[in-house]
Formats: structure tokens, sequence, C-alpha cells
């Protein structure tokens, strides 16, 4: 009993929580401080929409604060977070609508769950209209490359864009 973790119970390796790839960030210019807290808000977000998507979207909310008292994040981002995922929480059936009107031949729930939250969370903050749609658009990609795939981040950019026209925002 001296040596025990808890992979050794299970038939497989623990599964890792949903972290960021590590490297050398590749676009985009120096962030500020107060950009900083916003693209963290938004990740921090990300975790909580893909943990409510993999369990129970009806339990966002909930999930969501459980995500954030688990990671202990700060009250500026956690304030800047939770604003974000109580617009996805509000408006999820609208916010699919308009997003499966612009995913043409791909239904939103066969989508990867992280292209599906990014979607999400960037269409509410759009609905929000606090942030310029470009700065959106470029958060959105960034965190599909990050928590997903080169190839996600370019659907995702394919997707929002569209979104975005649609919208007449671009």
């Amino acid at each position: 009993m001296s040596n025990l973790r808890d992979d050794t119970f299970w038939d497989g390796p623990s599964q890792e929580p949903l972290l960021p790839k590590t490297g050398k960030r590749t676009r985009g210019k120096p962030t500020t401080k107060a950009e900083r807290m916003e693209t963290r808000g938004r990740a921090r977000a990300l975790q909580a929409l893909y943990a409510a998507d993999v369990r129970d979207q009806a339990q966002l909310r909930r999930i969501a604060t459980t995500v954030f008292d688990d990671l202990a994040v700060v009250p500026e981002e956690r304030a800047f977070a939770s604003r974000l995922v109580a617009t996805v929480a509000d408006n999820v059936a609208a916010l699919d609508a308009a997003l499966a009107e612009v995913t043409n031949n791909w239904r939103l729930e066969r989508l990867g769950v992280i292209e599906r939250c990014v979607l999400r969370l960037a269409a509410a903050e759009m609905a929000r209209d606090e942030t310029p749609v470009k700065v959106v658009l470029q958060e959105a990609v960034h965190l599909a490359e990050r928590y997903g795939t080169e190839r996600s981040a370019r659907f995702v950019n394919g997707v929002l864009d569209a979104y975005a026209r649609k919208l007449g925002k671009l």
C-alpha cells in the first residue's frame, strides 16, 4: 500500500484534465494585462462549456461554478467567464440554431466537443456585443488551436466568419 497511485486502480492510465497545449505562441503581439485576463476568462469559460457538454448541458451554470471553484479562478476572470457562460446557458438553443445555419453539411451535434464549445462561446460573445467582432474571431481561433488542432482552428475561423457576416458584423 505504500506506492499506490490512482492509475493503478484502473485498467488504464488516469485521464488528464483539459489543458492547453504548451509551446510558443504563434500569432499576435504580446498582450496587455487586461487582454490576458479576458483571454484567460475565455479559456475558463471554454473549460466549463466543455465539462457541461460531456456531462449535462442542462447543468451548465452549476458545472461552471464547480469548475471555477476547482480551478481557483481569480474574481475578475471568473466574472468575465461567468458572463459568457450565462449568455450560453440562457441562449443555447438560439445560438445552436444560428450556428447550424452556417455550418454547411455539418450538424452541430456531430462536431467535436472543442469545436462546438468554441463556436458557442464566440457566438455568445458576439451576442453580448461588448467586444469587437475581429477580437472575438481571433480569440476563438486561438482557443480552437490551443485546445484542439490547427484543423479545428481553420474550421472555427470559417464558421465564425460566415456567422459574423450573416449577422452583418463583418
